[in-house]
């Protein structure tokens, strides 16, 4: 380069503060995220320009689909305010940048879940994410398989996203986000941690070391370490971008003026905000005993589906919930039980539960509308045989139907019998209807209904020929 065009080189450098912070981390992999307005994007797009000389270098973007690559402000748009200050060219029917020495930058979709296949067998030295909570969990880490490269340049992925309290993301980062609060933990931001997969289940780490115990068997059948990825997150917040701050200062208004959840999420960078959270239900409203009384009424409900979970779907889940009520007209869940299985596994799962219940407990299913339906409940009915079925069809709008368990926990008039299956049962009835999934809210509405006398239609079964002792 001569000196005249050493004299105009533009200078290109992050705002000091968290966006500095990012651009600087050596972890593997390090999300940036939190409030809008952080200048996220903006780091996101700096980063692959350190390796832009480097002919070899390939970065590529991902955002979930074309139109936001290609939204006002989105993607191709910021980027077409800094990539042309280092002489790109851009290729804007392929969403592409190439530079000088032959590196490039492109901009790609993952719209349906089976894109992430077309990327098999590509070798991509940097990945960029932007809104991270966006794609599957199975859409990232496929990609994280891509992540490789022999151009000399040490692989590694960098994403952005706002809080979403209900993604994978936000279990994944849980370490950095105060549980209580919902608010990333300052002491914490940009703290590198480490981490391995055993079987489906993430171990982390402070260091390498930590994790040297978990070994594996390498080519020369030996045990080795298995390798571990660094991650980290660093926060971010409106008030870090002092070039936005200045540049547009009514924006913080414009966040303010948002409803409530979404002002949480997007100014005030909550990670536990929900849409609707407690609408219909609030843990607070239940007190958790230790015990129940005798002699309640007691009715197990289900809400069943037949679709097991696999690396690629989300499907619903058969859901059971056990509820009773005394004299005074106080209920108790008692029990909750659930699980993705296929039509076979859903049978075994409501006939062993039955057994563990015992013949004194009701059980209750919705019917679905035709004769499939009706063919559904007479085989449950039959497997059941010396249990008190009960089934009806579907009447009303899923929330309509839970209102009358949701009023009575809020006059207190519920009561949760202390177990592991808490913590999660709480979370989806706060989540509902907003979440996605509603089927623990369906089971329980399923007994809780039956209880209140709605909708009751007894399937008769044949006699026990034995009855159990206990039972």
């Amino acid at each position: 380069m001569n000196a005249h065009a050493a004299e105009i080189q533009p200078e290109i450098r992050p705002q000091e503060g968290p966006q500095e912070q990012f651009l600087g981390t050596v972890a593997d992999i390090a999300l940036f995220g939190g409030a809008a307005g952080g200048g996220k994007t903006w780091a996101l797009l700096l980063e692959p320009l350190r390796h832009v000389d480097n002919p070899e270098f390939g970065a590529v973007f991902f955002r979930r689909n074309t139109i936001q690559i290609r939204n006002e402000g989105g993607l191709w748009d910021e980027s077409e305010k800094l990539y042309p200050a280092l002489a790109a060219d851009p290729k804007e029917t392929f969403l592409k940048w190439d530079f000088p020495s032959g590196a490039t930058i492109s901009f790609k979709h993952l719209e349906h879940e089976k894109n992430k296949f077309d990327w098999q067998g590509s070798q991509i030295p940097y990945i960029a994410f932007d809104e991270l909570t966006h794609f599957s969990e199975s859409q990232f880490w496929y990609l994280v398989s891509r992540n490789r490269t022999m151009c000399g340049v040490k692989p590694y992925i960098r994403a952005t996203c706002n809080p979403d309290a209900d993604s994978w993301v936000a279990e994944f980062i849980a370490w950095w986000i105060d549980q209580d609060t919902g608010l990333a933990i300052n002491e914490r931001s940009g703290v590198v941690r480490w981490f391995i997969r055993i079987g489906e289940t993430i171990v982390w780490a402070d260091s390498p070391a930590d994790l040297a115990h978990h070994t594996m068997i390498d080519d020369e059948d030996n045990k080795v370490p298995i390798p571990p990825k660094s991650f980290t997150f660093i926060p971010s917040k409106l008030t870090d971008n002092k070039a936005l701050m200045k540049a547009d200062p009514s924006y913080m208004a414009n966040l303010m003026a948002l409803p409530l959840v979404e002002r949480e999420r997007l100014l005030g960078a909550n990670w536990l905000i929900r849409p609707a959270a407690g609408l219909y239900f609030q843990r607070g409203w239940c007190e958790v005993v230790d015990a129940v009384p005798t002699g309640l009424r007691i009715v197990r409900g289900w809400d069943l589906a037949a679709t097991p979970k696999i690396e690629t779907n989300d499907p619903d889940w058969t859901a059971g919930t056990k509820i009773g009520q005394d004299a005074d007209r106080n209920y108790y869940v008692l029990d909750h039980v659930y699980d993705r299985l296929s039509p076979h596994g859903v049978e075994k799962l409501i006939k062993n539960t039955a057994s563990q219940d015992g013949y004194g407990v009701k059980i209750s299913f919705d019917q679905d509308p035709g004769q499939a339906g009706k063919s559904q409940i007479k085989n449950l009915a039959k497997m059941l045989a010396g249990y008190e079925v009960r089934s009806s069809p579907v009447t009303g709008d899923k929330v309509t139907r839970f209102t009358g368990f949701s009023a009575q926990a809020e006059q207190g008039n519920v009561y949760v019998l202390r177990a592991p299956w808490n913590k999660r049962f709480f979370e989806q009835l706060e989540k509902f209807p907003e979440g996605s999934h509603d089927d623990d809210a369906d089971s329980t509405s399923r007994a809780f209904n039956e209880l209140a006398g709605v909708g009751k239609r007894r399937i008769p079964t044949a006699p026990p020929q034995t009855i159990p002792l206990g039972h």
